[in-house]
C-alpha cells in the first residue's frame, strides 16, 4: 500500500500529515461534521427554525398564538373536603377548573358547574415563564383536585 495525504477542510495537506498548515481563517466545510482536520472548533451555523424555541414567539401562549391570557378549563367533582378559595372558602360538588396564563403566571380558578362567579383557588397561583406548560400544570391540577370517586 501507498501512502495517503491527509487534507484539511480546504483539500490542503493537513500539519500532521507533513504538509501545509491549514489556514486559521479556514471554516470547516460542510462535510466536517463539525470537525476539523486542526483540532479548532467550526464557528456556530446559524440554522433557522432548528432550536425548540427558534420560531415560538416569547410571551405567545400554548399553540403559539400571541396575545392575551391562555386557559384551559375542565369540569371536576371535588373530593371530601372540598376545593379551598380564597374569596368564599371551600366549595364542593361539580366545579369547572379554569388554569390561565397570564403575565407569566399561572392561576387555578373554579367555579360551581354552569355558574357565573370564579372564584381563585388558595395557593393556586405561581410563576410560570413558559406558557408551552400550560397544558401540563392544568393536566395535573385536574389529577389533583377531580375525586368523584371521594
Amino acid at each position: 500500500m501507498g501512502e495517503q495525504t491527509v487534507t484539511g477542510p480546504d483539500a490542503t495537506p493537513a500539519p500532521e500529515a507533513g504538509g501545509a498548515p491549514a489556514p486559521e481563517s479556514a471554516p470547516a466545510g460542510p462535510a466536517s461534521a463539525g470537525m476539523t482536520a486542526d483540532g479548532r472548533q467550526p464557528a456556530p451555523a446559524d440554522v433557522a427554525g432548528a432550536g425548540m424555541t427558534a420560531d415560538a414567539v416569547p410571551g405567545a401562549p400554548a399553540g403559539g398564538a400571541p396575545g392575551g391570557p391562555a386557559d384551559r378549563t375542565a369540569d371536576i367533582t371535588a373530593g371530601p373536603g372540598g376545593v379551598m378559595t380564597d374569596e368564599v372558602g371551600v366549595v364542593t360538588g361539580e366545579l369547572t377548573l379554569r388554569t390561565e396564563h397570564a403575565d407569566g403566571r399561572v392561576t387555578l380558578r373554579v367555579q360551581y358547574k354552569d355558574a357565573d362567579e370564579w372564584y381563585a383557588v388558595t395557593g393556586g397561583s405561581a410563576p410560570l415563564a413558559d406558557p408551552a406548560a400550560l397544558d401540563a400544570v392544568h393536566t395535573i391540577a385536574v389529577g389533583l383536585l377531580n375525586r368523584p370517586e371521594g
